[in-house]
């Protein structure tokens, strides 16, 4: 929200010296979040006046029209004279009002104006348009003025040229300072000075000659209020005030008719809607949306509406999206842009559910100036008093005529009451406030408060000496974020200064420290690290779509996700269950930046449905959980196991003149889970699988053993093909996902550091040919198992096939390495050695000794 200083001083007495940084500090000390404070017309130095052109002279023989003008200015050059002055721009005429800067002047940016010669003729000063004059981008033409200003008029005071905005970044909670009205109210709190509310207006009382409104959806709309206007001069232009406040609020003047309610929405914080009343056919209507049906919203876009989506109706169907924007069936008619113009108005201003809002906001990827406010939630109670200022504002600057018909269509509603005790926010800040400035903030907020008896004070029958009082608060109406004690409790504390909280640090008890879990999870990051992966954090939301881009089956249980009550993202309504997805959009992403040699990896939860999954219990902040409660929140969440995965893509070994490089391949993210497995100190088993989204043929199970069992712990490989096209990542990508916690159980330790042995090596190579769907981790367990105790490692170091070995047959080559840890073996040692680990793999895989 843009709040100019001009404006907000208008609603606020605020001392003359006060700067905008001065009440910028004083809101932030209240919590606002005040992000800039911009100096509009930064530099302008006049004189900058009035002119109006008496004489335009088209100077020929250039690439570009260029016209020598004739420009009345009074006595601001000193001498009466009019002042030559060239000009590009074609788009004002003899006679026009204008903004000419003289010489000696300075505009916005440091550009200092002089007399001097230009196209055969000397320029005395410039005629300006509204960039130049630092008032927004629009650079079309010269900025022409209403006839009726006075030729020398210092256009610096008459256009408010400098001032001070504050830009206040508004947080979800704080809705109501959407508007300078709130904003208002804040400062005047902040100041302890009274407010002006321009709300505060004598509205008429609703009657039955108003526009005809039906709402058939009152949960969806529990105010409307509808006011006519008619014969409005069509060619009635905005003032330049309306329109300068307009933009000093980042906003675009369009018409009168629409600068007005755009004016009457920034001031109260009511977002309003003016419809043609000509182009209305018959009573308005507010009902949710028949599916499939379609609308042409205000910035020519026909969108098809959703049964959720709620809507504004007339006897045709759909002329707008309730609190979004309306329809360009009924919109304003500019009298430029048609014979007639729009001549009466029918003016809408209505409550809407704020989830209802959002959501066809979201739907429809619409987000608008009224979508932003009915979101965060607008004062229900100001829409009567919005229509009223529209009108008297038509009236006054349009010559319209305010019929007597008042339409308002009401929900009953009572108003909202929380009990709370009296020193409850000396307990939630641990500092004492006492009573009364506890009563006193709440009542500059808005609330009404009534004090008696807590109950708690009569247990035992008697009233206890020191019972604390119980208020009553009555919220008001644009306080919606108001629902309970804590949130009063907040006001208080913000408003006597966060920073008078004190400061005190937490004792930790002795002896805690970094979880074997917590550890693990740093170790292999670090490790992937050294290794030449880089971090990569991603959302951890997914939508069914990632899932077929995946290529997952219809019953793979990635796909039973745990759907979330409010989305960020209608496209994205599921929590994750595997790592993949936002991995590989930012591998998508960074490729498509230029960057093609990634190697990417990322620790985190995933989140697996148990089918036991409820709305958790939202506990008091009053006291510690009870072991029960704290169960039955356990109780009511996903599983969520850690998982780590990689994915890699382009070059894994840079070219260079040490060599050539190497594409990333399967083996390498393999590799990787190997690297983690090591971290862990778990022992991790390879064998060829079948898994989405892997290649088929380069698709790695991984198993880690578990109380004497193997068990699945992910996998790793190339992704498969069509998988690699529907995702948009580079060919050849390769991935790996590993259950951290898993690996972690499987832990057989503390990890150790490796061991030199004083003793020599013995070293014995086997080839053993076996059947081809025979796994080389299969005959590496047979060996490992026969070779003894005295075995220290086993390698495959080659893999032959051919001709003379057969059809469907295998030849697999590894290096046996044995050691004593107390001796020099000797050869025939080694030799038994290995011959126990043939025999057992012979037996366990039907190998053959190459050779034999």
């Amino acid at each position: 929200m843009r709040a100019p200083l001009s404006w907000l001083r208008e609603y606020v007495d605020l001392p003359a010296s006060e700067t905008g940084r001065d009440v910028a500090a004083r809101l932030i000390a209240a919590g606002l979040e005040v992000e800039t404070v911009e100096q509009t017309a930064s530099g302008l130095k006049g004189p900058l006046v009035v002119g109006k052109v008496l004489a335009i002279e088209e100077l020929t023989g250039f690439k570009k029209p260029i016209r020598y003008c004739q420009v009345d200015v009074a006595d601001a050059n000193g001498t009466g004279e009019p002042q030559n002055i060239i000009c590009g721009a074609t788009n004002f005429a003899v006679g026009d009002k204008v903004v000419v800067v003289l010489p000696g002047a300075v505009l916005p940016g440091g550009f200092e104006i002089s007399a001097r010669k230009t196209y055969g003729h000397v320029s005395e000063g410039m005629i300006c348009s509204e960039r130049e004059l630092g008032m927004g981008e629009d650079h079309d033409g010269i900025m022409v003025l209403p006839p009726e200003i006075e030729v020398g008029t210092d256009a610096i005071e008459l256009l408010e040229l400098v001032d001070e905005v504050l830009d206040i970044a508004v947080t979800p909670d704080r809705g109501y300072c959407l508007s300078m009205r709130g904003l208002a109210r804040e400062t005047a709190t902040a100041y302890g000075v009274p407010l002006r509310d321009p709300a505060l207006l004598d509205v008429p009382a609703p009657n039955a000659h108003g526009y005809p409104v039906k709402v058939a959806d009152p949960l969806g709309c529990d105010r409307f209020t509808a006011r006519t206007v008619s014969g409005l001069r069509p060619g009635a232009a905005s003032p330049i005030w309306l329109r300068r406040r307009l933009q000093k609020a980042g906003m675009r003047p369009i018409s009168l008719a629409v600068d007005v309610t755009n004016y009457v929405m920034l001031e109260l914080g009511q977002p309003l809607h003016a419809y043609d009343r000509h182009r209305v056919e018959g009573p308005i209507g507010v009902r949710r949306a028949r599916s499939g049906e379609k609308l042409t919203t205000l910035d020519g876009v026909q969108r098809v509406l959703d049964a959720e989506d709620l809507v504004i109706t007339d006897s045709r169907g759909p002329i707008g999206l309730a609190g979004v924007m309306g329809g360009a069936d009924t919109e304003i008619a500019d009298a430029g842009g048609e014979a007639q113009g729009t001549t009466d108005v029918v003016i809408e201003a209505a409550h809407f559910d704020d989830v209802s809002v959002a959501r066809t906001a979201r739907r429809h990827k619409l987000s608008s100036e009224a979508s932003r406010r009915f979101e965060r939630g607008v004062d229900p109670e100001a829409a009567a008093a919005a229509a009223q200022r529209t009108v008297d504002l038509l009236v006054l600057l349009a010559g319209g005529t305010a019929e007597p018909g008042v339409t308002e269509i009401r929900t009953p509603s009572g108003p909202r009451t929380i009990r709370m005790t009296a020193d409850h926010p000396d307990k939630v800040a641990g500092v004492p406030y006492g009573r009364e400035t506890v009563v006193r903030r709440l009542q500059q907020v808005g609330c009404d408060v009534y004090g008696n008896v807590a109950p708690s004070a009569f247990e035992g029958g008697e009233r206890a000496a020191d019972a604390p009082e119980e208020l009553t608060v009555t919220v008001p109406s644009w306080r919606p974020d108001l629902t309970d004690p804590n949130d009063l409790a907040e006001e208080v504390i913000r408003l006597e200064g966060y920073e008078n909280l004190p400061s005190t640090l937490p004792r930790p008890l002795p002896g805690r420290g970094l979880t074997d879990r917590q550890r693990l999870h740093r170790r292999v990051g670090r490790a992937l690290a050294g290794a030449g992966y880089t971090e990569a954090l991603s959302y951890p939301f997914v939508g069914e779509a990632v899932f077929d881009q995946l290529g997952l089956d219809a019953g793979d249980a990635r796909r039973r996700t745990v759907q979330l009550v409010n989305p960020l993202s209608d496209e994205e309504p599921g929590l994750r269950t595997t790592l993949l997805p936002g991995l590989l959009a930012a591998l998508r992403r960074n490729d498509g930046r230029g960057s093609h040699d990634l190697a990417l990896f990322e620790t985190g939860l995933v989140f697996l449905p148990t089918g036991t999954e409820t709305v958790a219990e939202r506990l008091p902040v009053t006291g510690r959980p009870t072991d029960a409660q704290v169960a039955a929140l356990d109780h009511a969440l996903p599983e969520q196991p850690r998982h780590v995965a990689v994915v890699l893509a382009g070059a894994r070994e840079q070219a260079g003149w040490w060599g050539k490089g190497r594409p990333a391949d399967w083996a390498d993210a393999v590799e990787a889970a190997r690297t983690v497995a090591a971290e862990a100190g778990a022992e991790l088993s390879v064998e060829n699988a079948r898994y989405a989204p892997w290649h088929p043929g380069r698709c790695a199970a991984l198993y880690v053993l578990l109380d004497g069992e193997r068990v699945l712990a992910g996998h790793a490989g190339e992704l498969h093909p069509r998988a690699v096209k529907a995702l948009g990542v580079p060919q050849r990508t390769c991935a790996m996902e590993l259950d951290l916690d898993l690996v972690e159980r499987a832990s057989r330790g503390a990890v150790r550091a490796p061991h030199v042995s004083t003793f020599p090596v013995a070293t014995q190579d086997v080839a053993l040919v076996v059947d081809s769907s025979v796994p080389a981790a299969e005959v590496e367990r047979a060996l490992r198992a026969g070779a003894g105790e005295l075995l220290e490692s086993v390698r495959l170091f080659d893999v032959f096939t051919g001709e003379q070995l057969g059809e469907g047959r295998k030849s697999l080559a590894y290096a046996l390495r044995f050691r004593a840890p107390d001796r020099t073996l000797k050869a025939e040692e080694a030799t038994a050695a290995r011959d126990a680990a043939v025999a057992e793999a012979v037996e366990r895989t039907g190998a053959v000794l190459r050779g034999a």
